[in-house]
């Protein structure tokens, strides 16, 4: 059955129809030109609305295709002509012609396209419907989206692009883009974008890019690359984020972190200040003083590492393991109630921070409620290493007794645990024993540094 072209009277219908790249138009029964569309015009000449659509013909086959068109539109139903279709630069010598909806005083209609042949045309108003799609769901994104050649050659961006720079369409396409970076990000931004074309590697990198302001505006840009069967790559399609709040806001947190554990580092440095002023005036209590003072420096220590950090204010832990990490952490307590064994690896600031919350939190709690609280606790800490995998155990013994598990988790428990699950992406699993806790770590020797290295001797 023959299916009718919906009612040309339609406007969005008419906004399809004029965009189609092949000749088409609209003519009743007798052969009278009702619509034409863009293409039409462009290639037909000295034919107006009104006409018989055959005006433009050769005058030997005009009559042949007016028969044609009469019998055709005669049956009610589909038919093609094989014709020369007039002036056409293409010379398409097929049209295929569909009842269309009839207009408002009940004439019947017919829509017919003309083309090189039905396959080309087809293949072509498929892609001009998926470049169409394609402009509707990038233009819908709150992202700027852009396209290059395999090349890295611009070639396309998406209305968020435009309207975020302001610069004109098609002024950015080619090496233009990188004049849109800022000054000091262009360069890094080049051979981060080089790498990946060089490479077929993912890019993702944070720049400030030029805003229709004049001002430059933090964002994240990211691009994958397409590649086709054989798996070479045919473009690379990318984003750019405006990450610009988020980023001044997190500016500003690390600037009040770092404020914040400024003065807790004053308030340790006072402490022991004032700790060595009183030992002064009592000679006899000196070495005590002086023990009690490096406990304090030490906390002040491990409290640089456990508290969070940006990539501005990590420290700087260098070839350090993480037995040298937990020592430090504990040395704040009496030597003879921990010890650390078992299999060192390597740790760098990646790890350094998730690790010293973890292990300051449960030596905080162990000093306080645990086997640290009394003179006669001792605390265990064993890790194993097998292959990538790491275990660290930790386990309180001699302190008060373990009734039951404590019917709240503080803030700072989850904390701890938080940065073990999302940061290095382990697990942690605590058992409150009779005589202790006990505390299993596992997590992935690799997660603890930016890149693998050769692991340290204990």
């Amino acid at each position: 059955m023959d299916v009718p072209v919906s009612d040309p009277n339609d406007p969005v219908w008419q906004e399809i129809a004029e965009r189609m790249p092949v000749l088409a138009w609209i003519a009743d029964r007798d052969g009278q030109l009702l619509w034409g569309n863009r293409r039409w015009y462009e290639e037909i000449d000295m034919v107006s609305i009104g006409d018989l659509w055959t005006k433009s013909l050769p005058a030997e086959i005009r009559d042949a295709a007016m028969t044609t068109w009469a019998t055709g539109t005669a049956s009610g139903g589909a038919f093609t002509l094989s014709i020369e279709c007039g002036s056409t630069r293409d010379g398409a010598t097929r049209c295929v012609v569909t009842p269309a909806a009839p207009d408002m005083q009940g004439r019947f209609r017919w829509f017919a396209i003309a083309g090189d042949n039905a396959g080309q045309r087809r293949a072509e108003s498929t892609q001009f419907a998926t470049q169409a799609e394609l402009d509707t769901l990038t233009n819908a994104m709150p992202q700027m989206v852009w396209a290059t050649r395999p090349d890295g050659y611009h070639d396309y961006y998406n209305a968020q692009w435009y309207r975020f720079t302001g610069m004109p369409a098609g002024s950015t396409d080619g090496e233009e883009w990188n004049g849109m970076f800022h000054p000091d990000d262009q360069e890094r931004a080049w051979g981060k974008w080089r790498h990946s074309l060089a490479t077929g590697e993912a890019y993702e990198i944070e720049y400030r890019l030029r805003h229709r302001s004049g001002g430059y505006r933090w964002v994240l840009g990211r691009a994958l690359p397409v590649r086709d069967g054989a798996g070479q790559i045919v473009r690379w399609i990318g984003t750019c984020t405006d990450i610009d709040s988020s980023k001044r806001a997190a500016e500003q947190n690390d600037i009040l972190s770092r404020e914040l554990s400024h003065r807790i580092k004053n308030i340790f440095a006072i402490i022991t200040g004032l700790i060595r002023m009183s030992a002064r005036r009592i000679p006899a209590v000196r070495g005590f003083a002086d023990d009690l003072a490096a406990r304090v420096a030490a906390l002040g220590a491990a409290h640089d590492l456990a508290r969070p950090h940006s990539e501005v204010s990590r420290p700087v832990v260098g070839e350090a393991t993480l037995h040298h990490v937990l020592r430090e952490l504990l040395s704040p307590y009496a030597e003879v109630q921990w010890q650390v064994t078992g299999d060192d690896v390597a740790i760098d600031d990646r790890g350094a921070t998730p690790v010293a919350l973890l292990f300051h939190e449960l030596a905080t709690n162990a000093a306080k409620y645990g086997a640290l609280s009394t003179a006669d606790g001792r605390v265990a800490i064993h890790t194993t290493c097998r292959g990538n995998d790491l275990t660290v155990d930790w386990r309180e013994q001699g302190g008060p007794t373990i009734d039951r598990a404590p019917d709240t988790v503080g803030f700072g428990t989850r904390l701890a645990t938080l940065s073990i699950e999302q940061q290095l992406a382990g697990t942690i699993a605590r058992d409150w024993q009779r005589e202790g806790l006990a505390v299993r770590v596992e997590v992935a020797c690799d997660a603890l540094v930016r890149e693998p290295r050769t692991e340290a001797a204990d």
